[in-house]
């Protein structure tokens, strides 16, 4: 008896200990999991019970308990009846996290936007894509690169593919409870949507990429040489870790940050400008917040992504979501559905220019897509980079936008290429090269 009931009394003590040390994670697996419900089901319009099943089904996030409000239009999760968190939507802003800053009764403006219908075929306009056949592109090819796309969906989780050549749809697949107007979270692919802001406003002659980060607290110090080039090429050498599995800078910032421009902007330098290359969330809500001060209000800077980029090139169904101060998450959280994200591809791969318009200069794309120094060749400016050969059997000249668990805008500007996938699930489960190359055989 006495042996068992120090056993139980070791057990209690193990569980303890256990329980104190992982107890702020439950902060992030509540936050997580209510944050992503209220967008799936107000901004992507998805059931509460498929985000359940899938979106929420992952590892940790799976032991939270989340429920819906639809009078309140938020999504309220538990861990074991610990840690609530709660995400309210707002209307044109998306969902956000709210906390002790969060007043509800405060009228938040939102971002004016112009959604004009035309007669112009997809991905130019709003008309239906043209039915055309391509001589030169082998068809059962690209079926088969579809096939192998959706081939293992309990491993691959593919959700979406579409694929763009010379600006034509020439396949598109959608699994059961997505189609062509389903708005999916890019989550990092949104870096690369709010860098082009930046490409906008250098081709406007607002500004420069070599003009010193806008930083007041910055004037005095080590930090005073770092240039807008340096943020959007990750080499600030800000401290910063981007670590997902704890309690980290870039957890604290999307899960308990009212103002998420701050979390880098405080950082210290650990070295000088371009000396390192750190991948970091929080610089590029950074450059939200610089972009924010380009403008002389709120309207305008939460006008200037819609009426610049988004709604100029007709992706209707992009929401850029807020923080609870009202600053763009440019990070993370951008929704579009898989079209749209084409579009956006089309416009790189049209090295800017849209419908006869020049949206930012065609040397932009020379500058997102040459290399960052000790990023081996994978990243550019906001980009992701093939020079370096990530992709072995794709042509080097490809770049992207990525996302976590697989989200890709894939541009291979060579074979005039633009492939959109969406899933929930990415390598080594999804072998993007396999499937990209089966594509780029099809084509001359």
């Amino acid at each position: 008896m006495k042996l068992l009931k120090r056993v139980l009394l070791l057990l209690l003590v193990v569980i303890g200990v256990v329980f104190y040390f992982n107890y702020p994670k439950l902060n992030i697996i509540s936050g997580y999991a209510a944050k992503n419900m209220a967008s799936g089901v107000y901004v992507a319009h998805r059931s509460s019970a498929s985000l359940n099943q899938y979106d929420n089904n992952a590892p940790l996030i799976e032991l939270a308990s989340t429920e819906v409000n639809e009078t309140e239009k938020s999504a309220s999760s538990t861990v074991y009846g610990l840690m609530k968190r709660t995400a309210v939507y707002r209307e044109g802003l998306g969902a956000v996290l709210i906390n002790d800053d969060y007043d509800p009764n405060e009228l938040a403006i939102r971002p004016n936007r112009k959604q004009d219908m035309d007669t112009i075929p997809y991905p130019y306009g709003q008309a239906a894509p043209l039915d055309t056949i391509l001589p030169e592109v082998d068809m059962n090819q690209i079926n088969k690169a579809m096939a192998m796309a959706f081939a293992n969906p309990e491993t691959q989780k593919t959700r979406t593919l579409l694929i763009l050549y010379k600006g034509h749809l020439i396949a598109e697949k959608y699994i059961d409870g997505f189609d062509k107007n389903t708005p999916i979270l890019g989550w990092s692919m949104t870096k690369s949507v709010l860098a082009t802001y930046f490409g906008i406003l250098e081709h406007q002659g607002k500004l420069e990429m070599e003009w010193p980060a806008p930083i007041a607290e910055w004037k005095d110090d080590e930090r005073q040489n770092i240039t807008l080039n340096h943020l959007l090429r990750m080499q600030s050498s800000l401290a910063w870790e981007e670590d997902y599995t704890g309690i980290s800078d870039v957890t604290r910032m999307l899960f308990l940050d009212s103002d998420m421009t701050l979390a880098q902007r405080n950082k210290k330098a650990v070295a000088k400008p371009t000396e390192i290359w750190n991948y970091s969330s929080g610089t590029t809500n950074l450059l939200s917040g610089i972009l924010r001060q380009q403008f002389r209000s709120h309207q305008e800077y939460l006008n200037f992504p819609y009426t610049s980029l988004i709604d100029k090139i007709g992706m209707y169904s992009m929401i850029m979501e807020t923080d609870i101060a009202g600053n763009y998450v440019g990070s993370s959280y951008a929704w579009a559905n898989t079209r749209d994200w084409a579009r956006f591809g089309q416009l790189y791969l049209d090295e800017g220019t849209w419908n006869g318009e020049q949206l930012f200069d065609s040397s932009w794309v020379d500058y997102i897509t040459t290399p960052t120094a000790h990023s081996n060749g994978t990243y550019g400016a906001h980009f992701w980079l093939n020079a370096e050969g990530k992709y072995p059997d794709v042509p080097k000249d490809l770049f992207s936008c990525n996302g976590f668990e697989g989200q890709h805008v894939f541009v291979i500007p060579s074979k005039d290429l633009v492939v959109v996938r969406t899933g929930l699930a990415e390598e080594p489960h999804f072998d993007a090269n396999e499937v990209l190359s089966n594509i780029v055989k099809a084509v001359p």
